[in-house]
């Protein structure tokens, strides 16, 4: 038996990178899995690919800057299939022209972050919660960064917007255990998606890998693996926690790196 059989999925910004990355885990273990996005090209190729392997995906659109599309996105697949038992609250943005140290950056640009990446989990979640606190329990799973554990010398909005993430995960996980619904979340470091990958010289690349003890930009294959284990059974007494997936990121300082590698 598949550890998810029999479960039933969303997952947020899912039809790229890291969120279909983390369908396609879900529903390769069993799961029936909404993909939520844009009704786009990305979309097609997303679904495509799901037809392809044959997985149980659906399609749900979403629009993450349309609040009430959280609550109509929740109940639409909680009625349709009489459950759900997992959330995966991948949305979330940056605006990397706009988001600098708290002199330099746009206080537009600040708040508008913090209103946008924090809604994407607060919204959801209250529909869901409502739901699963009815049913029995459920499963949440937050995508989070690792710049919500460690400040950097930009990206302050970022930052602090997956610092309240890692803080409502914790909130709810503490609120709503006695419901038997876990909440955790799973903090990224820098991922190779094809946006990153875009963005990225090979300056930048080897001057961040100086600080990330395994030495390689993670994939969004290994965020998947790390949602799977808290969306599954394997983690079943685990609620509450900030699992960092960035090769060590942060563990030392560039130099001990260095000297370390010899």
């Amino acid at each position: 038996m598949k550890k998810l059989e029999d479960k039933v999925a969303i997952v947020t910004a899912a039809t790229a990178g890291i969120g279909l990355a983390s369908a396609k885990k879900l529903a390769q273990n069993g799961a029936l899995v909404y993909i939520a996005g844009l009704e786009d090209e990305l979309a097609e190729k997303a679904l495509a690919e799901c037809s392809e392997e044959k997985l149980n995906v659906k399609f749900h659109p979403f629009n993450a800057f349309d609040y009430e599309g959280y609550h109509v996105m929740v109940e639409h697949v909680a009625k349709e299939e009489g459950r759900l038992d997992i959330l995966v609250n991948n949305f979330g943005i940056g605006i990397p022209t706009k988001d600098f140290d708290i002199l330099t950056g746009d206080p537009y640009a600040f708040f508008d972050i913090l209103q946008k990446n924090i809604g994407s989990v607060y919204l959801p979640c209250k529909p869901a919660i409502r739901y699963m606190a009815g049913h029995g329990g459920g499963n949440i799973v937050n995508i989070s960064s690792i710049g919500g554990l460690l400040p950097d010398v930009s990206r302050l909005g970022y930052g602090v917007s997956k610092a309240a993430i890692n803080y409502l995960t914790k909130a709810i996980a503490l609120q709503f255990g006695s419901k038997n619904i876990r909440c955790n979340a799973v903090a990224p470091g820098m991922i190779g998606t094809d946006a990153v990958k875009k963005s990225m010289t090979g300056d930048f690349q080897k001057a961040f890998l100086r600080h990330v003890p395994l030495g390689r930009v993670g994939e969004p294959e290994d965020i998947a693996n790390a949602v799977l284990f808290l969306a599954s059974d394997d983690s079943s007494f685990i609620t509450g926690h900030i699992l960092d997936v960035a090769g060590g990121f942060g563990i030392g300082t560039p130099e001990y790196a260095d000297a370390v590698k010899g």
